[in-house]
């Protein structure tokens, strides 16, 4: 298994809250609705080559939520629906994928520094052979590191 994570991340909100909201997963639903927003636009543009803008657009724009998963259209090809498969609050929440064109599993940490603050760290790991291993070490660090920007960004 190869596993990338994530550089820790500081949250402004309790650890409580900040669970809370990640671990129903239609919460996330609202992020869509912000590219709009031209402070989100501009956050996104720093982050995000300007040739595949709008790719990030259009996958945003046909992600499907539900309480435990989210769905949407893999550049391979298909549907990828990545499900919550274990929570224990409010520290960890662990995603496992379906459809992926090989075994891939997701972690969020989450740890209280005071009552008002808490950090993050994003994991995820692949199940690949040793050859495989040097093309997916780079695309699975860039996953972890743009997931745990995002959830760092969301207000809770």
């Amino acid at each position: 298994m190869t596993k990338k994570e994530s550089e820790v991340k500081y949250i402004s909100s309790p650890v409580e809250a900040v669970f809370e909201r990640l671990s129903d997963l239609r919460n996330l639903e609202g992020l869509r609705n912000r590219l709009d927003d031209p402070q989100v636009s501009a956050m996104i543009a720093t982050q995000v080559p300007a040739d595949k803008l709008q790719k990030v657009r259009e996958v945003m724009d046909k992600l499907q939520f539900t309480a435990d998963s989210l769905t949407v259209d893999s550049p391979l090809g298909g549907t990828v629906t990545l499900s919550i498969v274990e929570r224990e609050a409010p520290k960890l929440l662990k995603f496992g994928a379906e459809g992926a064109p090989f075994p891939v599993n997701l972690w969020i940490q989450l740890l209280p520094t005071d009552a008002t603050s808490s950090k993050l760290r994003v994991t995820v790991g692949a199940d690949v052979n040793f050859f495989m291993k040097a093309m997916v070490g780079k695309p699975l660090q860039q996953a972890a590191d743009g997931l745990a920007q995002v959830l760092a960004a969301i207000p809770y």
